[in-house]
């Protein structure tokens, strides 16, 4: 029965987790890497293996350094200064706690714009493009993070069966 109930916790951290991919308030991958750990806990590390185990854990952190780092870089690759990327993290969060996914995305776009037009004195067609690369950097940033989160996965059940 304990068993069962540990299956249950593990599949709906899972589920939580690749969920948490792509809301921006759940860290959606280290979710999936606790639904393993408790896994590992309750069976022990050789249900799913030393090597299954510390990959899942390497790419869940890789995806959590990816996620902050993804709106930054798409923003740098449209030419944007240290304001943009200042601008678009700041609104960004605000965003988020303000409006949730619809607040966090404007919030990346708008602060990526107005930081360039104020701060670094950008002419707007350069803070538009700015700010859409912040917006496209932050949806690679997402789908990257939901295919990692189901490799994660996929891992974790190659590793237990």
């Amino acid at each position: 029965m304990e068993s069962v109930i540990v299956w249950m916790f593990v599949s709906l951290l899972l589920f939580i987790g690749l969920l948490g991919t792509i809301v921006p308030a759940l860290p959606g991958n280290p979710i999936i890497f606790l639904g393993v750990l408790l896994h590992v806990m309750f069976h022990g590390m050789a249900s799913v293996g030393v090597v299954f185990f510390v990959i899942i854990f390497l790419i869940a952190i890789f995806a959590q350094v990816f996620d902050y780092l993804a709106g930054a870089y798409g923003a740098k690759k449209m030419g944007s200064t240290a304001w943009g990327v200042w601008g678009s993290i700041f609104f960004g969060i605000l965003g988020m706690i303000l409006g949730n996914v619809v607040g966090m995305v404007s919030g990346i776009f708008l602060g990526a714009v107005i930081f360039e037009i104020i701060f670094a004195r950008k002419s707007m067609n350069h803070s538009l493009k700015v700010g859409l690369g912040s917006i496209l950097g932050f949806l690679g940033g997402t789908a990257l993070k939901f295919i990692l989160g189901i490799v994660m996965i996929v891992l974790f059940f190659v590793g237990v069966f």
